[in-house]
């Protein structure tokens, strides 16, 4: 028998994903909720964190919860579709492994996203984003590539040495910001003819690519990413930097 909060979480994802509760709408008080659906306050917070943690809301202290603008990746419902508030990132997942760790920058410039991925970053087609092309590297081992778009207004200051460390700890421990969940589609790819020289491959080795978009405490998003990985690397966590 499903728990109190499971049913109230049940019932807000349900409006959510059928339009009654759009994109930026702010939930009902939690006051509200509480008479809404005959509950405590405990139970409502509960429902409320476990929406939060799937990244359907976010939270904004003294304002209240609001349904965040979740929009279709690029690969549409092609594979396998996750939504995830487990934001490790590569660096700190394998340092915590004891594992030594190395980022290898292949390209990094400033550009005007597609206007899909504009689209998904919810910025105009005209704003400037950080184009990053990365090989992530543990125990001289080459795991991962990553194509990453950031829009530099929410991203400012990255530099080489950022990328060839940890974007996701500059960014919560340099700009004070949170890294709070993440939306991604999972799919089996064949490698590019660059990618087979970066990982040591052959061009018949399936991969595993994860396109994601992940999302700042507040609802922002501020990346648009597809990595990589070889076969038979284990993909532990949802996030890349």
């Amino acid at each position: 028998m499903a728990m109190k909060y499971e049913a109230v979480a049940d019932s807000l994802r349900k409006k959510i994903r059928t339009g009654a509760y759009r994109p930026g709408d702010q939930l009902p008080s939690i006051e509200h909720l509480c008479e809404l659906y005959s509950v405590s306050k405990i139970t409502v917070k509960k429902a409320l964190d476990e929406l939060e943690s799937s990244g359907l809301i976010s939270r904004r202290r003294g304002s209240g919860s609001f349904v965040k603008n979740i929009k279709p990746l690029l690969g549409g419902r092609i594979g396998h579709f996750e939504t995830s508030g487990q934001m490790a990132g590569f660096m700190n997942e394998h340092k915590s492994l004891g594992q030594t760790v190395q980022s290898v920058v292949k390209e990094f410039g400033v550009v005007t996203p597609p206007p899909e991925i504009a689209s998904m970053l919810s910025i105009d087609e005209d704003q400037f984003c950080y184009h990053i092309i990365r090989i992530r590297i543990a125990d001289d081992e080459p795991r991962t590539v990553e194509y990453t778009y950031m829009p530099i207004n929410i991203i400012p200051g990255l530099r080489v040495k950022t990328l060839e460390d940890s974007i996701y700890n500059y960014i919560e421990n340099d700009l004070g910001l949170k890294v709070a969940s993440g939306h991604r589609i999972v799919r089996a790819v064949l490698p590019t003819k660059d990618e087979t020289e970066w990982l040591n491959i052959s061009r018949d080795s399936p991969m595993l690519e994860v396109e994601q978009v992940g999302y700042l405490d507040d609802g922002t998003a501020f990346e648009y990413s597809i990595s990589r990985h070889p076969n038979g690397y284990e993909f532990r966590t949802i996030s890349i930097n």
